[in-house]
Parts: C-alpha cells; sequence; structure tokens
C-alpha cells in the first residue's frame, strides 16, 4: 500500500511568506526607482513615500502622503525642477512591469 504524505499547508504557508517578501523587495524598488523622478523641491513629498504590504491579500501598494500629492501626480503639465515629472508613480510603474514581475517571481524559491 502506498502512503502520502500531504504537506500542502506549510507549502502554501511558505510560498505565501514568499510571495509577501517579492511584494516587498518589489515595493521598494519601484519606490525608489520613483523617488527619482518625484518632484523635489525641500524632499517632503519624497519622504512620505512608503511601500504597504497585505500579506493576507498577497497585494501591495506604494504611495506619497502628503496633502499635495496627488495633485502635482495628476498635473504633469506643471513645470517641475530639475527634470523632476507629473504622474512619477504611474510612469515607474508602468515602465517597472517586467522588473517588478522578475522581483517577486525571484523569491519563490525552494
Amino acid at each position: 500500500m502506498l502512503k502520502l504524505r500531504w504537506y500542502g499547508e506549510s507549502v502554501t504557508k511558505r510560498l505565501n511568506g514568499q510571495a509577501a517578501e517579492g511584494l516587498q523587495a518589489a515595493g521598494e524598488a519601484l519606490l525608489g526607482q520613483a523617488n527619482e523622478k518625484v518632484p523635489l523641491d525641500r524632499g517632503d513629498l519624497m519622504d512620505t513615500g512608503e511601500v504597504s504590504i497585505d500579506e493576507a491579500k498577497l497585494t501591495a501598494a506604494v504611495s506619497y502622503d502628503t496633502p499635495y500629492a496627488v495633485r502635482l501626480h495628476e498635473h504633469p503639465e506643471y513645470r517641475f525642477q530639475r527634470g523632476r515629472i507629473g504622474k512619477w508613480l504611474e510612469k515607474t510603474m508602468n515602465e517597472s512591469a517586467g522588473p517588478v514581475r522578475d522581483w517577486i517571481a525571484k523569491q519563490f524559491r525552494f
């Protein structure tokens, strides 16, 4: 008689943990790249950038938290200093879709 051992729960837990680590790494990399484009005067906006991970849903968010962050992001017609741009987060995400996917995939290893 063949006996099987099921490790589904431990494998799932490990994979979810690795996925969360991948999301965190990808989010941090994305934030770093976005910070190279974020409008910059004194650095207040850039300093509020953060990565949030929901491990239960395996989702990540990169955000900036100032009263003017959305206004600056959504108005690319503004003239920013030193080559900085509006829509910096959206553009960075679109440019980084492939690498972000790769950063997450690297976390899945046994």
